[in-house]
């Protein structure tokens, strides 16, 4: 089965047509962008998608706290949709300003499965400043989301990005295993004298997913660090991979993680055929 994709759109998310790209790359046949506006006005349903991308941006200028006034939109207009779509075998990704609306939805840790209850934040970064660089990160959980991965690099793009949780509520998150991705010393803070953790984040914390691991929000941009000549260091890379013999890549291990969403769904079609 192909999965049909919606990628959210509307007030200020400005990263459709990246993640769009992303999915359709993957192997995803059906990829909409769709406003939330058309959500609300029955022109579009959830219940017709299997994955739900909710993209980077700035909803609404973040005027009211990053993502918030998004997720109360869709709170208020659309709740009981979300709260279907989740409950049923699908897969949800915020992406930046899309895990800041996540976050503020309550979809994101949901813990004991309490959907709609803000219970993380993400806050301004230690400097102050909205950070613009490329970041390594590590996988720390199972999610369908991340499977293959072990480690992958991308750019990071915000200015409230620093992961808090309370300690009771970051203690119930690990013993979960709702961390999914920290930030590291990789390759590229290597190459760059970069430190490792951008924003001051709480214990590194770069992503988390519900328990389930089929809500997932990240931080950082994959949909922006896809392709080799993305990584800041590929002319490097390139000179390195053809002295050694080695094939030069087309895309990197970020895009990986559209692919296993897309390969969820047909791995579930053939589970499903072989009943």
């Amino acid at each position: 089965m192909k999965p049909k994709v919606i990628v959210f759109s509307g007030y200020g998310l400005n990263s459709e047509e990246e993640t769009k790209y992303a999915f359709e790359i993957a192997g995803a046949k059906h990829v909409n962008i769709v406003h939330i506006n058309d959500l609300i006005d029955g022109i579009y349903n959830l219940s017709d998608y299997n994955i739900a991308a909710f993209p980077g941006g700035f909803a609404y200028g973040d005027d009211t706290g990053s993502g918030n006034a998004y997720a109360n939109k869709l709170k208020n207009h659309l709740w009981k949709d979300i709260e279907k779509f989740v409950n049923r075998d699908t897969l949800t990704i915020g992406i930046c300003n899309g895990f800041q609306i996540l976050s503020n939805l309550g979809l994101l840790p949901a813990l004991e499965y309490r959907y709609g209850e803000k219970q993380v934040a993400l806050l301004h970064n230690t400097q102050a400043r909205y950070i613009d660089r490329w970041a390594d990160l590590k996988i720390c959980n199972d999610s369908p989301w991340l499977k293959k991965i072990k480690v992958f690099s991308t750019a990071i793009s915000h200015g409230e990005g620093k992961f808090y949780a309370a300690p009771d509520v970051l203690k119930k998150i690990k013993k979960n295993n709702q961390i999914a991705l920290k930030y590291h010393k990789g390759e590229i803070c290597e190459y760059q004298n970069l430190p490792a953790n951008p924003t001051g984040t709480l214990e590194d914390i770069a992503g988390i997913t519900n328990k389930s691991g089929k809500i997932l929000g990240i931080m950082p941009h994959p949909e922006r660090g896809m392709f080799f000549t993305h990584l800041p260091q590929w002319t490097f890379l390139k000179e390195k991979y053809k002295r050694q013999g080695k094939k030069i890549p087309k895309y990197t291990k970020a895009l990986q993680i559209f692919k296993n969403a897309v390969e969820y769904f047909n791995k579930l079609s053939e589970v499903t055929q072989n009943l």
